[in-house]
């Protein structure tokens, strides 16, 4: 199927940032006497938004006002650890001109809040490549439900069965399957095996728009 569109989650993908982002939860935890390790983040929260990963923590519904200040709180940690490190994947520019060179769109669907998506976005200069970003605050459900990548396509307007989703983190990849979508798995925060179950796994965006083409 000829290409439509490319969906990009963030974290993990454009930016390589999950060390950054899962020391930042730890020491949230850490902090507010909650166990939590490395192992078991990747495994079962990477992927999901603040509030599913807040009352899974929590084990408990938790308030927009209660999670929002328990957000600031984590992201001001994750901040601070990945300002002086922010940088684009590799092969991440020249993907985004290739598909701006051959009217291709693009969009950002990322779980996470405003105020990062900023921080990146901004911070690497890239907000004129996307013609549509969806974040986790415009969604009802999180991934791994699609609805993300379903409002990304819709805005954009291509059909979902011709948009190529890229993803890192299981949730994600759920998430754009079942979309219907065809998947891209980043082996940032998994290996190749354990991506598997996607149409393509690369470890970063060098050589990706000639793979995507050749499907």
């Amino acid at each position: 199927m000829p290409i439509a569109a490319v969906l990009l989650d963030m974290d993990g993908v454009v930016v390589d940032n999950l060390p950054y982002h899962v020391d930042a939860w730890l020491l949230f935890c850490e902090q507010h006497g909650i166990p939590l390790t490395r192992e078991v983040f990747y495994q079962e929260l990477n992927g999901m938004n603040s509030k599913d990963t807040f009352e899974w923590l929590y084990g408990r519904s938790m308030s927009r006002e209660e999670i929002e200040h328990f957000e600031e709180k984590k992201e001001t940690i994750y901040r601070e650890f990945y300002a002086a490190h922010r940088v684009a994947a590799p092969g991440l520019i020249t993907f985004l001109e290739g598909l701006q060179e051959q009217g291709i769109p693009c969009a950002l669907a990322t779980s996470a809040g405003q105020g990062n998506i900023d921080f990146i976005v901004d911070g690497l200069d890239i907000r004129h490549f996307f013609q549509a970003i969806v974040g986790g605050a415009e969604v009802t459900k999180g991934k791994p439900d699609p609805e993300i990548y379903l409002k990304a396509a819709d805005l954009l307007g291509v059909p979902y069965a011709h948009c190529w989703v890229v993803e890192d983190s299981l949730q994600g990849i759920q998430a754009g399957l079942s979309a219907g979508m065809q998947v891209v798995g980043m082996t940032t925060s998994h290996t190749a095996a354990e991506l598997s179950h996607t149409q393509i796994q690369v470890p970063n965006f060098e050589g990706l728009l000639s793979l995507l083409q050749a499907k």
